[in-house]
Order: C-alpha cells, then structure tokens, then sequence
C-alpha cells in the first residue's frame, strides 16, 4: 500500500491509517535515508496511540519508553549499533515479543533478530516537505 503525505500537516492522518492497517500487528519497522522523517512520523504514531510526553530520537539510549493510552510503546533506534550482540545485550527480546508496540528505526542493523511478522514501512523522500509511504506486513 502507498500513502502520499504532501506536508507534516498530513502526518497524523497517515499515522492513523498506518495504525489501523496493522490492526493487531504491534511491531513496525521504518526503512529510510537519514533525514526521510523516521522520528518525525513515529512522534505522530505515538500521538495517536495516546501519548502526551515528548517523543524524542533514542539514538544514543538505544530505546525509550512511552505511556500509550493502555500499553507501553517501545521506540527503537539501532543506528549506532556497530553489531546485534549490542542488542541482544538489550534484551531486545522481552521488548519485541511483549505485545507492546515497538517502532523500530534502522531495523536492517539487527536483520537477524527481527521477528518473523511485523509492518514494514519504507519512507521515501519527494522533496523538501513531501514524502511517500509504502508499507505492508511481513
């Protein structure tokens, strides 16, 4: 499926979309060049999902914690991660399989410990403030 998103004024209703279109699925990931707006629509995704703190990049924490309305949400952000034992370390397990939702940026990082089933969401870049959304499940 395709979504294009014309400008950030856009992006909660694209995020809306891409959480009923998962339905039960509770592990997204996002493909994109640095700067395609990862962070940007994970800040929407969480929104949507009831969350009023602030959503912040976890580029050096790895992963933060967020309080939806009536689950945890995980955003990950394995960008730094110079191998996947840095994410076993993590226990990237018990957040993966917990039934929480987990938005995981630079998933390619960890090829090898992404669960069997998940929403893939691919970021493209259109211009300056324009971006187009593909996805699917996995």
């Amino acid at each position: 499926m395709t979504l294009p998103v014309k400008n950030i004024d856009e992006l909660n209703d694209a995020a809306e979309q891409l959480i009923t279109f998962g339905g039960a699925e509770k592990i997204f990931l996002f493909y994109g060049d640095m700067g395609a707006g990862k962070t940007t629509l994970i800040k929407s995704l969480c929104h949507c999902l009831g969350t009023h703190e602030s959503i912040t990049s976890p580029t050096f924490s790895i992963v933060n914690e967020y309080e939806g309305q009536g689950s945890r949400i995980y955003h990950f952000d394995f960008y730094r991660l110079k191998s996947q034992n840095e994410a076993l370390d993590l226990g990237y397990e018990e957040y993966f399989y917990s039934g929480n939702y987990c938005f995981i940026e630079w998933p390619e990082k960890i090829a090898d410990l992404l669960p069997p089933h998940y929403v893939r969401v691919d970021i493209q870049v259109l211009d300056n403030h324009e971006r187009l959304l593909t996805f699917g499940k996995i």
